[in-house]
């Protein structure tokens, strides 16, 4: 076990920020993450977190999926005063963290997510990943189920993933694993690009359009430029931003201020100013 006191770090809010699909509470303070092949349990009391792996996995994988050596309370912190909207989702959502998650798995999940909600999306994971993913044992003693690898999904008829209730998306899925098995699309390359380059390769995969590009850039490229617009940030954006979000105020880091407006949004916390 590895006991760490992080501050701006609040699972519960990670948890409901839309940018991971695999987590959950399982009861209060402990949280569950499955991250690829992957199965961590942590408890958290306010700034104290344990995790229940060895110092090893934690230093190796779990520190930087977190993303905990970063100082997240500077993000807050520059936020402008008189932005007073930001200034208020920032100070609501200020344990919201950016994920460095796995990119095929960051594919899959936001493939998903199209015309989706969050309950269903977790669903549908689950569905795919019973069906496809290799069985694991975790710490407890039950069985969790790795993330199906894209040779795996590259091989099934494109219809194949509805039964995983994926309906329309499943051709995106598995066209999307056959271009990565091809060639077509190279993954480890991406992560040498910019974001701009890294966000048309990934418009070139069926299915992929702006919204899913940006959310894959951010949540698993951590190119923390990316600025994902869906139903939640436009309406902020109508209602707050009539001129467009200050990009060049927040220049680098606007996908951070994405997530603070996101989760204030989605949790119906917002207020008129």
């Amino acid at each position: 076990m590895v006991t760490r006191e992080v501050r701006n770090f609040n699972l519960s809010q990670i948890c409901r920020s839309g940018q991971c699909f695999r987590m959950r509470e399982r009861e209060e303070g402990i949280f569950s993450v499955i991250a690829g092949n992957r199965y961590v349990e942590i408890h958290q009391l306010g700034n104290l977190c344990k995790f229940q792996c060895s110092k090893e996995e934690f230093d190796d994988f779990w520190k930087s999926y977190f993303d905990l050596d970063e100082d997240y309370g500077r993000y807050v912190g520059q936020v402008k005063s008189e932005d007073t909207y930001l200034k208020a989702a920032a100070s609501y959502g200020e344990g919201i963290r950016i994920l460095r998650q796995d990119l095929w798995e960051m594919i899959v999940s936001f493939l998903i997510s199209q015309q989706n909600n969050i309950p269903r999306i977790c669903r549908c994971i689950e569905n795919i990943c019973e069906e496809y993913g290799e069985a694991r044992i975790n710490s407890r003693g039950e069985t969790y189920y790795a993330f199906p690898r894209p040779e795996v999904l590259a091989e099934l008829e494109e219809d194949a993933l509805k039964s995983c209730n994926l309906g329309y998306r499943s051709k995106y899925v598995v066209r999307s694993a056959r271009s990565v098995l091809s060639g077509e699309i190279d993954l480890e390359k991406l992560f040498c690009k910019t974001y701009r380059e890294a966000r048309e390769e990934l418009l070139k995969l069926y299915g992929v359009g702006e919204k899913v590009a940006d959310c894959i850039c951010l949540f698993a490229l951590h190119q923390l430029e990316a600025f994902p617009v869906d139903t939640h940030i436009r309406q902020a954006l109508e209602e707050h931003y009539k001129e467009g979000f200050p990009v060049d105020r927040y220049e680098g880091i606007q996908g951070i201020m994405q997530q603070y407006i996101f989760y204030y949004e989605s949790s119906g916390r917002h207020k008129p100013f």
